[in-house]
């Protein structure tokens, strides 16, 4: 093609500028159906891409400010998953004088003790202390927070997770008892140390709502006279715990923020190289993000839904504009007799879809964001996705791009047919 007949399908006359608007108006219903389908699926294209990139952020976000994990020396990933998710056991517990000497280390600015090992009814026990709630961050930089109470301050109190106290119906008050082991059945009950419930979390939307939290002196004290062989003939009664100092000794995992991220390199190599006892130092954005990979699957699945609005919003386009072809033959063909060229035909329908499709692309724009302004903070408390108030991400722009260059090649179909026709079968009357 030459240049002279490249910018000849670019430029278009006023004179069919002026048509394709007066086309449009004539048309006003199909016309509107028309950008109504493109609006709506612009719609749904948008809104699968932000829930898709939001569940990413989300997952990635579980927990935050978090510089390090350190567990007994094993692989990466499970220590993240008992720590973070509290999924799978550790194969080793570190000293707990391993927490005192890192402390110490000027470069860390906190550091959340965990131990883990019990259960209550399914819901995994952790064993923490005050920091846990002073520096535990979620989603970015929000704190935990209390629907009711306060953190524990006494041995045989306990704090629970919302979906804890939902699925249990647990209040204020109630007392419960703790089993030894993880999994949902245990034949050995803590009976002897009831817990009463002295905190409510707010939702989180992470493992910390389905976490029931309790000191780490109180996980000492609910083992006491415990020896390999299970739990002491004789139960050892509340009160008598109640009276005894508890020794720390063991923890199973450490959660770590730093000074200066700066450090973060430094102090890692520290503490793999710690030579007390083995240890694993984790980066838990660079683990979570691998572990976000081996569960795309999740990603692929609204990725492919997006591409089937893609594809159906190019086909509904196509056929609208054929179908209104077909009506529109008398039309042509009287423009023709009138002298308009067969390119001008093109140039008109190509105008039409091109208009319609821009159209809609920016209406449903718009309407992405005002719905999603509107209804954020209903679908941030429903279900935890927070759905991040951008006009436009490059990924967003990117694929409208795309869905607007497919359209006029979309456009082409139509438009072709037309240039094709003769005059006299537009004025051909068909039974």
């Amino acid at each position: 093609m030459s240049v002279s007949c490249f910018l000849r399908f670019f430029i278009i006359p006023k004179n069919i500028f002026y048509m394709t608007l007066q086309s449009l108006k004539n048309r006003k219903a199909t016309s509107l159906l028309t950008l109504l389908s493109i609006v709506i699926s612009t719609l749904l294209l948008l809104s699968l891409e932000k829930v898709r990139i939001s569940a990413r952020h989300s997952f990635e976000n579980t927990v935050s400010k978090v510089d390090l994990i350190v567990g007994s020396r094993t692989s990466p990933l499970q220590i993240l998953l008992y720590s973070v998710f509290r999924m799978g056991e550790p194969t080793h517990n570190i000293h707990y004088k391993t927490y005192e000497t890192l402390k110490q280390n000027p470069l860390i600015h906190f550091i959340i003790p965990i131990s883990l090992g019990d259960s209550h009814k399914g819901f995994r026990v952790v064993g923490t202390n005050e920091s846990y709630f002073e520096f535990y961050k979620f989603r970015g930089n929000q704190n935990l927070s209390f629907s009711q109470g306060q953190p524990f301050s006494e041995l045989f109190e306990v704090v629970i997770g919302a979906t804890v106290a939902e699925k249990l119906n647990y209040k204020m008050g109630d007392s419960i008892t703790l089993s030894h082991g993880a999994g949902e059945i245990s034949f050995q009950e803590h009976a002897q140390t009831p817990f009463k419930i002295i905190g409510i979390l707010n939702k989180t939307f992470t493992p910390v709502d389905q976490s029931v939290h309790i000191s780490l002196e109180a996980i000492e004290a609910i083992h006491e006279g415990w020896g390999d062989g299970g739990p002491p003939v004789h139960a050892i009664s509340a009160q008598t715990l109640l009276d005894k100092k508890f020794k720390i000794t063991q923890l199973t995992s450490l959660l770590i923020g730093l000074e200066h991220r700066t450090a973060v390199f430094k102090v890692k190599r520290e503490i793999d190289d710690f030579e007390d006892e083995p240890l694993t130092a984790v980066l838990p954005g660079v683990v979570l993000t691998d572990l976000w990979r081996n569960l795309s699957f999740v990603e692929n699945i609204l990725k492919f839904m997006s591409t089937i609005v893609f594809i159906s919003s190019l086909l509904t386009l196509t056929l609208v504009l054929l179908s209104s072809l077909n009506e529109r033959r008398r039309e042509m063909a009287i423009l023709r007799s009138l002298g308009a060229q067969p390119f001008s035909i093109f140039q008109l329908l190509f105008l039409e879809s091109t208009l319609l499709t821009g159209a809609g692309i920016i209406a449903g724009v718009l309407l992405n964001n005002l719905i999603l302004f509107l209804i954020h903070p209903f679908i941030e408390k429903t279900f935890g996705l927070s759905l991040e108030f951008q006009f436009l991400s490059s990924m967003e722009l990117q694929l409208l791009l795309w869905m607007f260059v497919f359209s006029l090649f979309t456009g082409i179909i139509p438009a072709r047919s037309a240039f094709k026709k003769s005059i006299a079968d537009g004025l051909t009357v068909r039974t």
